[in-house]
């Protein structure tokens, strides 16, 4: 089920030959400094599919559910995501923090700005080499990434707290974020812990 985007809209940036260069040559020096993630086969993860709107908690290969008809952000999604732009960030993630306190009845939030969200907008001059080596000590120490970055932050699964289900059915309405009933991510919690690898594509 394809959900309707709340005021939807499309934004497209010219990439100049120099910026592609830069990109390219950064990508390549970073391909051996980045750790990379790995990711023990009988540990649970979740699979976040914003083309088909479902979460999936899964097991090496074997799925142990998937909720249907989640809520992504209002404009969409994005590899470019900035503070304020209600998108929701693509990429591999893991459950940094928990809040079981809040509007959102549950919210489980993820370690974003990731390091490759991080060299993109380095590249594309959207941060500055200071948070840049932030976000990626933060990341190789496996700690939660600074938050206050240009790139945004405080991107989690949550429910939908007091909120209208009506909206949350048919519409895609989060700041950024991704969000289940209230129902469904007390369930979830019963799978998932701090450290718990999280996609989202």
């Amino acid at each position: 089920m394809y959900k309707t985007l709340i005021n939807s809209g499309q934004l497209m940036f010219p990439v100049s030959i120099t910026s592609a260069l830069k990109r390219l040559l950064l990508g390549s020096l970073l391909l051996l400094v980045t750790p990379a993630a790995v990711v023990n086969a009988a540990e649970v993860r979740v699979v976040i599919d914003t083309d088909s709107d479902t979460l999936q908690v899964l097991r090496g290969d074997k799925v142990i559910r998937t909720y249907e008809n989640i809520a992504i952000g209002r404009y969409g999604k994005t590899y470019f995501k900035i503070r304020g732009d209600n998108k929701t960030p693509l990429g591999k993630f893991r459950i940094g923090w928990t809040n079981k306190k809040t509007r959102y009845h549950r919210f489980l939030g993820l370690t974003y700005p990731d390091l490759p969200a991080a060299d993109r907008a380095l590249v594309d001059g959207r941060i500055n080499e200071s948070d840049w080596q932030s976000i990626r000590r933060a990341t190789e120490a496996g700690k939660v990434p600074s938050q206050g970055t240009p790139l945004g932050g405080m991107i989690g699964i949550h429910g939908i707290g007091t909120g209208d289900r009506e909206i949350h059915d048919e519409f895609n309405w989060t700041n950024g974020c991704v969000a289940l009933t209230n129902e469904e991510i007390d369930e979830l919690l019963q799978w998932v812990k701090i450290g718990t690898p999280v996609e989202i594509r």
